[in-house]
């Protein structure tokens, strides 16, 4: 895009890194699908039915950190590649379940291998998880005038709420963090959490509040969580630097 050769990019919003490069931004947010992640197996429907020392695939320390703290008896391993290598993994029997985002499954056309959608309370989903954004250049106006129709209100808010908590965590793609907004008749709902990737300590906390105050709800969700012990979580994942 900085080139030239391209006017937008399109992205998961999970997956958009805090900052973006000196002239582009996110411009437009889309009406956000499924946040959950999703339980996938072959031989069992849920995630309690599954017997002690059963190994669960998943590429992500946020899902690991809340599947350990409430089933610590499971053998969770790392699990890559994407959608259809990690699906191919569990049917060849690698794995007896693993855990993937509901919205991937679905725009794949793949929902039917969902056994279990799993709630907000059973595994907080990722900042942005099942919202797409557009990036663009910030000074190509006929560009933006273009996306503007597709960008929705409401997930932008709940979506800008989730980010400034993220940014203040000093956050990424790949950290024990998760968050997830709801937005009711104007008031923001914002939970979220740092945990420890064995499970061994989940650091929660929520706020509410008026839309119109998204993102200082989020850094001010983060404070909080960051002084009862996210700050000494982070600081173990990040090798020692603490967010500030």
């Amino acid at each position: 895009m900085l080139e030239g050769r391209a006017d937008i990019a399109v992205h998961s919003m999970k997956d958009v890194p805090v900052e973006f490069p000196e002239g582009l931004g996110l411009v437009t947010i889309c009406e956000r699908d499924d946040p959950r992640d999703a339980f996938v197996s072959n031989r069992y429907a849920s995630i309690d039915e599954l017997p002690a020392g059963s190994v669960v695939g998943t590429s992500s320390l946020r899902r690991q950190c809340q599947l350990a703290a409430t089933r610590p008896d499971l053998a969770i391993r790392s699990l890559r590649g994407n959608v259809g290598t990690r699906l191919s993994k569990l049917d060849n029997g690698e794995y007896d379940a693993i855990i993937l985002a509901a919205a991937g499954l679905k725009r794949l056309q793949l929902e039917a291998r969902i056994r279990q959608p799993l709630s907000p309370e059973q595994s907080l989903p990722a900042v942005g998880q099942g919202a797409v954004g557009i990036e663009c250049r910030l000074d190509d106006a006929w560009t933006r005038g273009l996306l503007a129709p597709l960008n929705h209100t409401e997930t932008a808010v709940r979506v800008r709420a989730e980010r400034a908590m993220n940014t203040r965590l000093e956050g990424g793609c790949q950290v024990p963090i998760g968050s997830y907004a709801e937005l009711k008749d104007g008031e923001l709902w914002l939970r979220a959490l740092v945990g420890a990737p064995d499970g061994s300590q989940l650091v929660r906390g929520e706020r509410r509040g008026p839309a119109e105050q998204a993102e200082a709800l989020g850094i001010s969700l983060a404070e909080e969580l960051l002084d009862n012990g996210a700050r000494e979580i982070l600081a173990a994942v990040y090798d020692g630097e603490a967010p500030r």
